[in-house]
C-alpha cells in the first residue's frame, strides 16, 4: 500500500555532486502525500542512523545537519510525489547508505520518527 523508492545513489569522487530522488506511492500517498514532512536519512557501517535534512509538507521548514549545511539541499515536488536530496562538494565521509522517510509531523522525523521507510541507496564517495 505505501512504497517509497530511492534512486540517484552511486560512486563519485570526492568534491562531485549527486542527486537523490525517493518518489512515493500507494494508496496513502494518493491524496495525503503532500500532508506528510519528508526527510533524507544516513547510516554508516558502524555509525547510528542521523537525519540529514528534512523538509516540511508546504517546504517552507527545512532541517540540514551541520555536517552538510551549505553543501546538499532537500527539495520536494508535491505533483510528483517525489523528495529530492542535491549533494554537492561530497567527501569521503558521506559515504552511507542514505534512506527517505516520512512522518505526518515535522519535529518528530526531524528526530528520526518515521511513518514510512524506503530500503535505500548507497553512496559511496571516493577520495
Amino acid at each position: 500500500q505505501v512504497q517509497l523508492v530511492e534512486s540517484g545513489g552511486g560512486l563519485v569522487q570526492a568534491g562531485g555532486s549527486l542527486r537523490l530522488s525517493c518518489a512515493a506511492s500507494g494508496r496513502t500517498f494518493r491524496r495525503t502525500f503532500s500532508s506528510y514532512a519528508m526527510g533524507w536519512f544516513r547510516q554508516a557501517p558502524g555509525k547510528e542512523r542521523e537525519c540529514v535534512a528534512a523538509i516540511s509538507w508546504s517546504g517552507s521548514s527545512t532541517y540540514y545537519a551541520a555536517s552538510v549545511k551549505g553543501r546538499f539541499t532537500i527539495s520536494r515536488d508535491n505533483a510528483k510525489k517525489t523528495v529530492y536530496l542535491q549533494m554537492n562538494s561530497l567527501v569521503p565521509e558521506d559515504t552511507a547508505i542514505y534512506y527517505c522517510a516520512v512522518d505526518t509531523n515535522f519535529d518528530s522525523l526531524v528526530v528520526g520518527t518515521g511513518d514510512y521507510w524506503g530500503q535505500g541507496t548507497q553512496v559511496t564517495v571516493s577520495s
